[in-house]
C-alpha cells in the first residue's frame, strides 16, 4: 500500500480543493467572487485571430469529438499492443470523467455566464465544472501516460506529455475566452482531472501487481 499512497494523497487533496471551489461558487465568495471581473478582462483580449484559435481548441474538447478520439485510440491501442489493458484503461478513464462531469454539474447547478459573453451558440447546461476542460484533460493526459506505461521512445514520451499539457491548458482557457465558463469552472475541471487520473493510475498500478 505504501507504493500507491501518493496517488491516494493527490486524490484526497483534489477532492478537498474541488469541494472548496464548489462551496465558493455556492456562496459567491473566495475565488468565485473574482469570476465576473476576469470574464470582463477577457473581453478586452479578444481578436479575430485569437477567436479562431479558441474555436479550434474548444472543438477538440467537444463530447462527440472526444468520443470518436477515444474509440479510435482504444482500437489502435488494442491492435498495436495486442493487449486489452491499455484500451480498457483509456475507456475507464473517459467513462469516469463523463460521470464526474454530469454528476457534479447536477449537484452544483451553477448557471453559465451571461449570453452577452458568449462567442457562438448558447449552451444552457450547467457550468461547474467545465466538461470540455475535464474530459479533454483526462483524454490527452491518459494518452500521454500510456506512452510512458508502454515505454515508447523517450522523444515520443516527452513530446506526448508536452502536447497533452498544452492541449489541456489551451482547451480550458478557450472556454473562458469564448464566454462559456467562469474561470473557477476551468480550475475545477483541471483539479478533477488530476484527482480522477491519480485514482486511475493508482488502480492501474495496483492491478498489475502479482495477485492484484
Amino acid at each position: 500500500m505504501v507504493a500507491v499512497a501518493p496517488g491516494l494523497v493527490i486524490a484526497a487533496v483534489g477532492v478537498a480543493a474541488v469541494a472548496g471551489l464548489a462551496d465558493s461558487v455556492r456562496e459567491s465568495n473566495g475565488l468565485a467572487a473574482d469570476d465576473p471581473r476576469l470574464a470582463n478582462d477577457v473581453l478586452g483580449l479578444r481578436s479575430v485571430e485569437l477567436t479562431d484559435v479558441a474555436r479550434g481548441l474548444t472543438f477538440l474538447g467537444d463530447v462527440p469529438v472526444l468520443m470518436v478520439f477515444t474509440l479510435i485510440a482504444a482500437l489502435v491501442l488494442w491492435r498495436v499492443t495486442r493487449s486489452r489493458r491499455p484500451a480498457v484503461l483509456l475507456l475507464v478513464a473517459m467513462a469516469g470523467s463523463a460521470a464526474l462531469t454530469y454528476g457534479i454539474k447536477l449537484l452544483v447547478e451553477r448557471p453559465r455566464p451571461s449570453v452577452s459573453y458568449v462567442l457562438g451558440a448558447v449552451d444552457t447546461s450547467y457550468s461547474f465544472p467545465s466538461g470540455h476542460t475535464l474530459n479533454s484533460a483526462v483524454f490527452f493526459l491518459t494518452m500521454a501516460g500510456l506512452l510512458w506505461m508502454l515505454r515508447a521512445g523517450l522523444a515520443w514520451r516527452i513530446a506526448g506529455t508536452a502536447a497533452a499539457v498544452l492541449l489541456s491548458v489551451g482547451i480550458g482557457l478557450s472556454r473562458i475566452y469564448l464566454g462559456y465558463h467562469w474561470a473557477t469552472d476551468i480550475l475545477a475541471g483541471w483539479l478533477l482531472a488530476a484527482t480522477w487520473l491519480s485514482l486511475v493510475a493508482t488502480g492501474a498500478y495496483y492491478t498489475r501487481r502479482p495477485g492484484g
